[in-house]
């Protein structure tokens, strides 16, 4: 009897299994790709005595149109894809330019492996006609800010500051001060501050 039983069940599994068959597990859903919030932010100032650097005599220029070019290089295992984007800028009344990019797919940009970053500012027309002379500063991009939020990221980057300088040195003015030369900068114990607003007329 157990034998007959053992092969009428044996028989109802294997009928049941070819007309509901067993679904195979579910592919794994590969995550979404990133997506980045990239900020781009640089400043103009007028280097009134050639110091390369802001000097109690420096101020912040206004209403400087800066041409501002990028490439982001993003890298994953399948593929690498280049980013390029190009746009123009004015400074604002506190010598402040401001790229906003709200939304780069496929880029990671808190990756330093996974993403190569280049940005370079260059200056296009000064507003003040007393400085008005470009200085040859460094204006490679440098990153200072990263911020993760799920899966917003959002990263912040700032360009060397850009200056203007005066025809002519004012000796009056800035006195018998040293002069730095850009080689001499790289090396000088100067760091930022904020210089002041612009001398009134």
């Amino acid at each position: 009897m157990f034998p007959c039983f053992n092969i009428v069940y044996l028989f109802f599994f294997l009928a049941n299994s070819f007309i509901y068959p067993v679904a195979p597990a579910p592919a794994p859903v590969p995550p979404p790709p990133p997506t980045s919030h990239i900020i781009i932010l640089g400043s103009v100032y007028c280097d009134v005595c050639y110091h390369n650097t802001f000097s109690k005599h420096s101020y912040f220029l206004s209403g400087v149109d800066v041409h501002v070019q990028c490439r982001l290089k993003a890298s994953s295992a399948r593929t690498t894809e280049e980013i390029s984007f190009s746009v123009n800028r004015t400074t604002d009344r506190y010598g402040m330019y401001k790229v906003d990019i709200p939304s780069v797919d496929g880029v990671d940009c808190t990756h330093v492996a996974a993403i190569q970053s280049f940005c370079q500012a260059s200056l296009m027309a000064s507003s003040v006609s007393g400085c008005n002379f470009p200085s040859r500063r460094s204006n490679d991009s440098t990153e200072i800010t990263v911020k993760s939020k799920q899966n917003n990221i959002m990263c912040t980057y700032t360009l060397g500051a850009l200056s203007y300088k005066p025809s002519s040195r004012n000796v009056s003015l800035c006195g018998n001060e040293k002069r730095l030369d850009d080689d001499e900068w790289e090396n000088s114990p100067y760091v930022f501050t904020w210089p002041p607003n612009p001398p009134s007329n």
